[in-house]
């Protein structure tokens, strides 16, 4: 979708350091990305900042952009383009007209989102549904999926939901927000206290009683044998992950019923935690979910088990898919190109929606 679309938007990855600005036009990157250092503690010169870094992606386009389309992180109202009290951008306390401040700037619609929608939707429109979709007519399937739940397991555990194309915002904002949800580990707890970077470096912690500050790629490859250190204990720590993860997930499933797609640095360690979500939360669904990083589920999700069925007192036959079923992989395209695509659909839809309004 959108890969014949020659209308250019102007993207930002907002990260904690660095600033990187682009331009997308027909679902690719048109520009060298252009990368400056965040200011997190003077908001004036933050908003200087993202002025200077549009600005010079504009002066290197070939054409004038149509919007300006963005991650930026929570809490925030997106809708109003207002960034509130940041735990990390002590600037923005109180609240920043960042997205009004841009579009007076520029002259140019901006949208603002976090990364776990915007993901959510990269993947729905441009990455992993319509790979999948394209696989079960290839298998002759005549079974299509339509809505998608997107995972970020990272820093944080963000999600989004995307429904029939359409992104779930929801009234405040929050829409698609599994964060929150029940910590089956720590019921205290929300649940990103348990799916998350902190999480694995703690259990291995508790596990192994290794002290050492490991990052999740060292607690991986001990997990692999490649590094020395308590391997069970590596390996436990992401399938804690992967339970916890499971429990919030059953919930989003039991309203969102769609493919799963799973980004961030940690989704790098499925193979240990998606066995685990897969059996925790097939109990509870009614639904299977497949595991379609292994060659078993992705064989079991492209086998068209359908059946038809007769219309009583009629020669006709309908088709009867009696398995529920869906399945959870890791992006293919890369949880920041589907960011980027999804901040740049998310604008041009917008576009199209409000264009079709007013006509």
């Amino acid at each position: 979708m959108y890969e014949n679309d020659t209308r250019t938007v102007l993207t930002l990855d907002a990260g904690g350091t660095n600033f990187v600005f682009s331009a997308i036009r027909s679902g690719r990157e048109v520009v060298d990305p252009i990368r400056l250092d965040a200011v997190t503690d003077d908001a004036q010169r933050c908003l200087d900042v993202l002025v200077e870094g549009f600005r010079r992606v504009q002066e290197v386009l070939d054409e004038p952009a149509v919007a300006i389309s963005f991650a930026f992180p929570g809490p925030a109202d997106y809708e109003s383009g207002i960034i509130g009290d940041l735990p990390n951008f002590p600037c923005f306390r109180g609240g920043v007209a960042m997205g009004p401040y841009l579009e007076e700037a520029f002259g140019l619609p901006v949208y603002i989102n976090n990364d776990g929608n915007l993901f959510a939707y990269g993947e729905a429109l441009c990455g992993i549904l319509p790979e999948m979709n394209a696989r079960l007519e290839a298998a002759g399937s005549s079974r299509r999926y339509r809505n998608l739940i997107g995972l970020t397991w990272g820093t944080g555990f963000g999600g989004g939901v995307v429904l029939d194309g359409e992104l779930l915002r929801g009234d405040n904002g929050v829409g698609g927000d599994v964060w929150l949800m029940r910590n089956v580990f720590q019921p205290d707890q929300i649940a990103e206290e348990s799916v998350s970077i902190r999480a694995v470096k703690r259990v291995y912690r508790e596990v192994s009683g290794d002290n050492a500050e490991l990052t999740p790629k060292d607690i991986f490859d001990i997990a692999e044998g490649t590094r020395e250190g308590n391997a069970d204990a590596a390996r436990e720590s992401f399938r804690r992950l992967g339970v916890a993860a499971a429990d919030a997930l059953a919930h989003a499933l039991d309203i969102a019923d769609g493919l799963v797609v799973v980004g961030g640095g940690l989704s790098g360690a499925a193979k240990y935690a998606f066995p685990a979500l897969v059996e925790a939360i097939n109990p509870w669904l009614q639904m299977t979910v497949l595991d379609l990083t292994t060659e078993a589920g992705m064989k079991q999700f492209l086998k068209d088990e359908s059946v038809l069925i007769p219309v009583p007192g009629s020669a006709r036959q309908v088709r009867y898919r009696k398995q529920k079923q869906t399945g959870i992989t890791v992006s293919a395209i890369g949880t920041s190109k589907a960011v980027s695509l999804g901040a740049y659909a998310y604008a041009l839809r917008q576009l199209d929606l409000k264009s079709f309004y007013t006509l």
